[in-house]
């Protein structure tokens, strides 16, 4: 039958227009498309397919999940990431994931028939455009040590929690939130809650499954 695939994305555009770009090749065959988390991991066990191509924001989870617990479970699957964010943020959280490839949704459809193939034949080989660029970035960016209390801190700003819910959550008063937030603020040079998140992936202190 050839390379079976599984498509998982919550847009039912994308996996089309996917689906399409897989039907046009010979070793390929889409057996299977999933639009949330669970759906994708109830179709991954009917279908045990060669490859996953997975978007990182579903409806009920992330797609980086998916690619974790795909890893452990099935080492010799192929899993592709899929997603609109091209931040080194994204790249490095799939790469520790355990993903084969990872590819930006503006890139060619080409692109990801040629990283899933690529997925098949070597499952635990990382690719990314600009990997290179990103690990140079990585090295080059400035060290941040945090405060255990600001670490927790900056785990719920990831979450979206407000200032009143943080203070509840760490059983302290807002206005030493506050203080801590601003603090973090100060050592991720960041003006507002957005900025810190987006600092702390890039740097390496947040994962993007916290978000």
């Amino acid at each position: 039958m050839g390379i079976s695939v599984l498509l998982v994305d919550d847009h039912a555009l994308i996996r089309q227009g996917l689906r399409r770009a897989f039907e046009q090749t010979t070793d390929l065959v889409v057996v299977a498309e999933a639009a949330s988390l669970a759906e994708a991991l109830a179709l991954e066990r009917a279908h045990n397919p060669d490859v996953a191509v997975v978007d990182v924001n579903l409806g009920d989870g992330s797609g980086i999940e998916f690619v974790k617990t795909m890893r452990q479970r099935r080492p010799e699957m192929g899993l592709v990431v899929l997603t609109m964010y091209d931040g080194d943020g994204h790249v490095f959280a799939s790469l520790e994931a355990g993903a084969s490839a990872f590819v930006l949704k503006g890139a060619p459809s080409e692109d990801v028939v040629s990283a899933a193939r690529q997925a098949a034949s070597a499952p635990t080989a990382f690719t990314a455009q600009d990997l290179a660029g990103a690990m140079r970035r990585r090295m080059q960016a400035p060290q941040v040590t945090l405060t255990p209390r600001e670490t927790e801190i900056l785990q719920l700003l990831g979450k979206g929690s407000s200032v009143a819910q943080i203070a509840g959550e760490l059983y302290i008063s807002q206005s030493t939130a506050k203080t801590h937030m601003s603090k973090l603020y100060d050592k991720l040079g960041a003006a507002n809650r957005t900025q810190a998140v987006m600092a702390a992936v890039r740097l390496g202190l947040l994962s993007t499954d916290a978000q």
